[in-house]
């Protein structure tokens, strides 16, 4: 089998052949990222209208921008894995594989005759990793689960917003891609260990359960004494002041965490040193039991000037400050800008488009935005040709739909 790939192109994972299974945001987000770092990724797609995101808008030409975003650096090909010979497509490729990521309902797979059990007796140094809703096992394994389900299941919901208002989610899939990060770093290890010991494995990522982690502090508390964290707005649970503050035009993010940089934001931002020596603000836990009164004292005194001016004050002062900014004044922020965290590429139908840079800066493997997202079915001749299909075989998988 001729193995063609993008061995020798650069980036810390280049070598390593992933064979995407999966759609939306959490697998894609895995395998983008994988591929960003100079893995060699190979998509499928199923035949009727391909991955679910593809009909998510705004289109350019007909094509998703925001399939686009999120599929860069992949070769696309369309299979459909209903069908005997398309799993038998997938059954080759899985021979060329070091992982295989996929996000289906439990159990899908297997009726698929794609899952751990059939694709490692083919390749027993393969690492295959699921990501679901809720696991491959427990009782609520085989519903369906999307970010917001996980959202509303963890408690995140009940803790975001303000004070005695409606449950809220997150602006962004956090679960999602939480899930995605989950599987990048299981992903990372299992291949390690598959470096050194030969063995494959299998990797049951959850929505529900990458999150849990994330409230330590949360945890801390409820488990200690019982506490059931509830929202806060901006402010912070345990810090104050950690938070937004109105200004004259907008809003800063403020985060005076500790005593020292309590005192520098009285006496060397707000030239206010008596809130120093106010009984109320004299310690971190006065400042959280008279949070009110804190954050009422200060944005009386932040609504007088502007972002820009408390923004820079705080910079001289060595107080942690920002903006709060909208995502297209984000967009434009010169220091993202300058750490090329906003990219172009290239897309056959799109045209030349912004996409978000890779995040970590290797010094000297560093990951890049190499080629767009694939149209529909782009690469299907050329990686089954690269696999030793003969022109013959991907006509007649063709005419039989399998392929397209």
């Amino acid at each position: 089998m001729q193995k063609k790939g993008n061995e020798g192109r650069g980036g810390p994972l280049a070598g390593m052949r992933v064979l995407d299974l999966s759609q939306i945001m959490a697998g894609p987000f895995c395998t983008m990222t994988l591929a960003d770092l100079g893995a060699d990724v190979i998509k499928i797609e199923k035949p009727n209208g391909g991955d679910d995101s593809r009909q998510m808008s705004p289109y350019v030409d007909g094509e998703s921008a925001c399939f686009a975003q999120i599929n860069r650096n992949k070769r696309g090909i369309v299979v459909d894995l209903k069908h005997p010979d398309g799993q038998a497509v997938v059954h080759e490729l899985a021979k060329w594989a070091d992982v295989v990521v996929e996000n289906y309902r439990v159990g899908v797979t297997a009726k698929l005759g794609v899952d751990y059990a059939a694709l490692s007796r083919i390749n027993p140094k393969l690492i295959y990793c699921s990501i679901s809703g809720f696991g491959q096992t427990g009782p609520y394994a085989k519903k369906g689960g999307f970010d917001l389900v996980a959202q509303g299941m963890t408690g995140i919901m009940t803790m975001t917003g303000e004070p005695g208002g409606r449950p809220l989610k997150s602006a962004i899939a956090i679960y999602d891609i939480g899930a995605g990060l989950t599987a990048i770093y299981s992903i990372l290890a299992a291949y390690i260990h598959a470096m050194k010991t030969g063995e494959g494995q299998h990797l049951d990522v959850s929505l529900v359960e990458c999150g849990l982690p994330w409230f330590a502090w949360e945890a801390g508390s409820y488990f200690t004494d019982g506490t059931i964290p509830t929202a806060t707005g901006s402010r912070h649970r345990y810090d104050a002041p950690y938070q937004a503050f109105k200004t004259a035009d907008g809003y800063i993010v403020l985060g005076a965490a500790n005593q020292r940089t309590w005192e520098l934001l009285c006496n060397d931002v707000l030239k206010r040193p008596d809130l120093v020596v106010d009984k109320r603000f004299l310690t971190n836990a006065d400042r959280i039991h008279n949070v009110d009164v804190l954050e009422a004292t200060l944005e009386g005194v932040f609504a007088a000037e502007t972002t820009d001016h408390w923004v820079e004050r705080c910079a001289d002062a060595n107080v942690p400050c920002g903006p709060v900014n909208d995502f297209r004044a984000a967009m434009q922020d010169p220091h993202i800008r300058a750490r090329d965290m906003v990219v172009e590429v290239d897309h056959p139908k799109i045209g030349r488009m912004s996409v978000i840079g890779v995040p970590t800066k290797f010094s000297h493997t560093p990951g890049s935005v190499r080629k767009a997202a694939p149209t529909f079915g782009q690469d299907t001749n050329d990686v089954l040709r690269s696999f030793g299909f003969s022109d013959e075989r991907i006509g007649a998988l063709r005419s039989a739909k399998v392929i397209a």
